[in-house]
């Protein structure tokens, strides 16, 4: 067997094999709320009206917010018949219509006072806000090299404690790096959820949310080679 296939090394080249980690507490750079819009009249058409209406108003006061909201998507949308519980055939009773919207923030600042002014809105749910890292954040390559370092630190020590030092790297690889999904990521926590129909005459005082902290994790194997030690 050739010795670079040898995970143990030889004793002209031992080998040390580590595991580095980093564990990292951020704040957050994105917060997503959803935005459900709901409409009900006694025919479809009724319905329909009431639900472009009121999600013309909720998109309006989304886009006023300018760069303080950084995405804006609709998702589900959908109107249901209401069938009469008691009656021959499939008599209508009502038409039910929803809109789905979702709503990504970088200003935490306008995040009270939108999500408030949003619940006020007619048969309007607000659920969220969603606390998340951006995938490109540089809170991610900070912990990986922060694991990297921490692997060196370790394999060192283990090289002091002989006698010796470490010679070279042989190998450093990502924990699950064969895994399809990216393992460096932040934890995209919920904080708390709000859930409201309000119909108020008044403007409500806007909420106090306070952004969640993001934990970002890494681990890397790294494998080198020391000088042989005088045991």
């Amino acid at each position: 067997m050739a010795t670079d296939s040898v995970p143990y090394g030889t004793p002209d080249a031992p080998r040390i094999a580590v595991r580095g980690e980093a564990h990292l507490e951020v704040d957050p750079e994105i917060a997503r709320i959803g935005v459900t819009v709901a409409a009900r009249g006694k025919d479809r058409r009724t319905a329909l009206d009431d639900l472009t209406r009121r999600n013309t108003s909720v998109l309006d006061l989304l886009k006023s917010y300018g760069d303080a909201v950084e995405r804006l998507e609709t998702g589900s949308f959908s109107v249901t018949p209401e069938l009469k519980e008691h009656g021959r055939g499939e008599r209508v009773h009502a038409y039910h219509g929803r809109v789905h919207i979702t709503a990504e923030l970088t200003d935490f600042t306008a995040l009270g006072e939108l999500t408030t002014r949003l619940a006020d809105l007619e048969l309007t749910s607000v659920d969220g806000p969603w606390w998340a890292l951006r995938r490109d954040s540089p809170a991610h390559r900070e912990a990986r090299q922060q694991a990297v370092r921490e692997a060196v630190q370790r394999a060192r020590e283990y090289a002091e404690a002989l006698g010796t030092s470490l010679a070279a790297l042989v190998e450093l690889a990502d924990i699950g790096a064969e895994d399809p999904e990216p393992r460096f990521v932040g934890k995209a926590s919920r904080a708390r959820s709000m859930a409201y129909e309000v119909a108020a005459d008044t403007s409500a005082a806007p909420l106090d949310l306070e952004p969640q902290r993001q934990h970002v994790h890494a681990q890397v194997n790294a494998r080198f080679t020391m000088a042989p030690p005088r045991l």
